[in-house]
């Protein structure tokens, strides 16, 4: 049902040579508010060797007063390939219930041979300032990452001709595709997002 305080998960993803894979969730992450000082955390290690990965978890719900960290770390050998997003729903807006209180750390990890493509780094503090300013979230509660890898210039405007609203960016680092996506609704945010993964 729920990821509460002190609750630990760990999640280890081995993508064999020749293979091809899509995985997802059942259903959202649900991480709950925390009693004290107790931390959740939610490890994911995804290895990818010549083979291909979707990685497409359904939303991760970070409730009010939750105190958590998530770590995801995607290694990739020979000529793996790589697709795959986190979305990011801070509150429960449909509650109006804002991340007022609480903590978040996520990271995620892009390797490629043992040499890091992509070092993703989040910190936030519930009310916190970056949450409302314009450089940050802009007031919406929900962040969705979308990476794919290999990626080229001629992925890189596909993803750009299909990004719709506001909210949504790609860009393109050392073969890396990167995209943001940020919006009021996990469900708007996550329809973005399988847009694109179908174009790519």
């Amino acid at each position: 049902g729920g990821v509460a305080g002190g609750d630990h998960l760990s999640l280890e993803v081995d993508a064999a040579p020749g293979t091809q894979s899509l995985v997802t969730t059942p259903a959202a992450t649900k991480l709950y508010r925390s009693f004290g000082a107790r931390v959740s955390r939610i490890e994911q290690q995804l290895v990818v060797d010549d083979a291909l990965l979707e990685w497409l978890p359904q939303e991760t719900i970070v409730f009010r007063g939750a105190r958590t960290r998530l770590a995801t770390r995607v290694q990739l050998a020979g000529r793996a390939r790589f697709i795959g997003w986190e979305i990011l729903c801070l509150g429960r807006p449909a509650s109006a219930e804002t991340f007022e209180t609480g903590s978040i750390a996520q990271d995620f990890e892009l390797w490629h041979e043992g040499r890091p493509l992509l070092l993703d780094r989040l910190r936030l503090q519930g009310a916190d300032a970056a949450l409302g300013a314009a450089w940050g979230l802009a007031g919406e509660p929900v962040l969705g990452t979308l990476l794919a890898f290999p990626a080229d210039a001629a992925m890189l405007a596909l993803a750009r001709s299909h990004a719709t609203g506001p909210g949504v960016a790609a860009t393109l680092v050392d073969g890396v595709l990167l995209v943001r996506a940020r919006g009021a609704q996990g469900e708007s945010v996550r329809k973005a997002l399988e847009q694109l993964w179908r174009a790519l």
